[in-house]
């Protein structure tokens, strides 16, 4: 949910910390000028073939990346974020895709890169993974959740929380019903995505033992806390995200979130993250597949928590708010991503044939 640029050493500091080396940092590049023969085919004209397109939100989570599998060819496309304009591609036809963070970047850079006739990504898996807040009900800072469901929690009408009628449990309700606990006719098409499960199931198969980093401010964080999952350890889980472009903090707005995921998804949602831009992110790739160039059985969301989404004990929801930073979750969520997130890149590319035609059944 709280996102913040960090520059590039202290980055690659935390990395090592974790046991991740450098590697190829210095190495994000146009690998074209590096090693002109690599790849001659990379231009082709019917596009260049993409086994697993990584889709971060902003600077830091693609270089968690771009440090790591490398080195890199960096392809503009037409269309995308300034601040991001080329999707960077390795040997391993591997991918690294940052959109810009919030909703509109967000589908405006997955459609540009759908459209562009650069790539064939009929084969491809996407693996969406960003940081966000986390709710310490179903995890900790530092937790990767794979998820099953993309709730878009911004997309409900919303009443002056200071004027909510009696018998409301919130000022929250969805578009065109008559109470916070009435389903909404889902009119915008976008409320809610189910991701395919096989894939969910295999991607935390592959993750769940692996040891994730942790930092010294981050269990200073979770003591606050007096209950399980939110004082243990960070570790990789299975849960549900919700996207909304207004960062929030708060126990009322945390209940609301939970609840909204279980009114949309027929009480099969659990909420644990919250995010900008997954939904968004996934709606480009859906119109990508009603024009045959993307399949949706191949996309992943993992989100890592960088901090919690409502307050302490004796702590209030502003001090949760603008001190997020404090928590020392930012590090730690963007090490995770990788730890928890490589496993999966590795088994598509590593037995390709096995994966080509979509997700094994064994």
């Amino acid at each position: 949910m709280f996102k913040k640029l960090i520059g590039g050493t202290v980055l690659a500091a935390s990395l090592a910390c974790a046991g991740l080396g450098s590697g190829h940092a210095e190495q994000a590049v146009d690998v074209a000028q590096v090693e002109p023969a690599l790849h001659a085919d990379w231009a082709g004209g019917s596009g260049r073939a993409v086994k697993v397109m990584i889709v971060s939100m902003f600077g830091p989570e693609g270089q968690v990346w771009l440090d790591q599998l490398g080195p890199w060819q960096a392809i503009r496309v037409p269309g995308l974020s300034p601040d991001y304009p080329s999707v960077h591609c390795n040997r391993s036809d591997v991918c690294v895709l940052t959109t810009g963070m919030g909703h509109a970047n967000a589908a405006a850079s997955t459609m540009a890169l759908v459209l562009s006739r650069q790539f064939d990504l009929r084969r491809t898996y996407f693996l969406v993974a960003g940081i966000a807040g986390i709710d310490p009900a179903q995890g900790t800072i530092g937790s990767a959740a794979w998820a099953h469901y993309l709730v878009d929690f911004g997309l409900q009408w919303e009443l002056d929380a200071r004027e909510i009628p009696a018998g409301w449990q919130s000022g929250y309700l969805g578009a065109n019903t008559k109470g916070p606990a009435e389903k909404p006719p889902l009119d915008y098409r976008t409320e809610v995505f189910k991701l395919n499960d096989a894939l969910v199931q295999r991607a935390f198969a592959l993750s769940r033992g692996v040891q994730l980093s942790d930092s010294a401010p981050a269990q200073v964080a979770r003591v606050r806390f007096g209950y399980a999952p939110a004082n243990l350890p960070p570790s990789v889980i299975q849960c549900d995200t919700l996207a909304s472009d207004t960062w929030w903090s708060g126990t009322q707005l945390g209940q609301r979130a939970r609840d909204w995921t279980k009114l949309l998804t027929h009480g099969k949602g659990v909420y644990c993250t919250t995010q900008q831009e997954d939904n968004a992110t996934y709606e480009a790739l859906k119109r990508g597949a009603a024009e045959h160039r993307v399949d949706l059985s191949r996309v992943a969301v993992l989100r890592a928590g960088s901090d919690f989404d409502r307050p302490a004990a004796g702590q209030s929801s502003a001090d949760n708010l603008l001190n997020y930073a404090a928590q020392g979750g930012f590090q730690i969520a963007l090490q995770n991503l990788y730890l928890a997130g490589n496993p999966l890149v590795q088994e598509i590319v590593t037995h390709w044939k096995a994966w080509r035609d979509g997700v094994p059944k064994h």
